[in-house]
């Protein structure tokens, strides 16, 4: 089990290795494109090249990548629709240009269908987002803050959609701590628990990659609000619990926490 954070690609992905590096970070996460849309840049040969060349040269053990922020499976509006679909595919296939282990993806929202409706319509998408798919990379579903009508703050209701998405490159999850502390999973008073209802519901081994953000809102806030690790409502006792499971299950650690505080955060989680 490795420790590290998202880190900026800014000037080209192939430089996040060493701002990785500089910060403490044992393992990356980082966007391969503006999250909020735009031009796609391309990853080429010698992207790749010098990119794998520097994660060798500063130590970076994986890398993973998290699919832009407007993905959204259970549109109404087919262009949002069908671009999550191929958005999510290019992320996988750029990910795995790159030697990526994951990609993670919110799912979208239930407001412009219903749940009933919407869930259905993102489980076809995910289909769809694996048909003909033979790179390496494997998507991991992210858990939400629960905010409006967001999908996948309840860890029970990932569960069906894996199940009901069959394949071989649909992974698991990223547990992301905020989010689901701001959903109602109290890990500061109730931690115990938390793991057995978190097991009950998906099972741990479906944890593939673990979010380690200390939250700035309140449980069950349903806001998505990071803080740094003991500096937050979660409290840094929780976070040692954490490790101890993510080390069991063999799931990386990465804090998603403003720079310069991060480097802070990483010394707390790996000491």
């Amino acid at each position: 089990m490795h420790i590290g954070a998202h880190v900026s690609i800014a000037g080209g992905v192939e430089n996040a290795p060493e701002r990785a590096k500089a910060i403490g970070a044992e393992v990356i996460q980082i966007f391969t494109r503006s999250p909020q849309g735009g031009k796609v840049p391309p990853i080429t040969p010698e992207v790749v090249k010098k990119f794998k060349a520097n994660c060798e040269k500063f130590g970076i053990k994986d890398t993973y990548v998290h699919a832009p922020y407007f993905i959204n499976f259970a549109s109404s509006n087919n262009r949002i629709k069908y671009g999550s679909i191929s958005s999510v595919r290019q992320e996988l296939d750029r990910a795995s240009l790159l030697g990526a282990k994951y990609v993670m993806t919110h799912l979208g929202s239930t407001k412009d269908l219903g749940e009933k409706e919407a869930i259905k319509q993102t489980i076809e998408g995910l289909k769809k987002v694996f048909d003909g798919y033979k790179s390496s990379a494997k998507l991991l579903i992210e858990n939400s803050a629960g905010s409006g009508s967001i999908i996948g703050s309840d860890f029970s209701q990932i569960n069906k959609i894996l199940k009901a998405a069959p394949s071989p490159h649909l992974a698991g999850i990223c547990l992301d701590t905020q989010h689901s502390f701001a959903s109602g999973y109290d890990w500061k008073n109730n931690f115990g628990k938390t793991i057995e209802k978190i097991e009950k519901e998906i099972g741990l081994k479906k944890i593939k990659l673990i979010h380690a953000n200390d939250s700035k809102t309140e449980l069950d806030s349903k806001k998505d609000r990071h803080a740094h690790i003991g500096e937050g409502l979660i409290g840094i006792e929780a976070f040692k619990k954490l490790v101890a499971v993510a080390a069991e299950i063999n799931a990386d650690m990465l804090c998603e926490t403003p720079h310069p505080g991060v480097i802070a955060d990483i010394e707390v989680l790996k000491n």
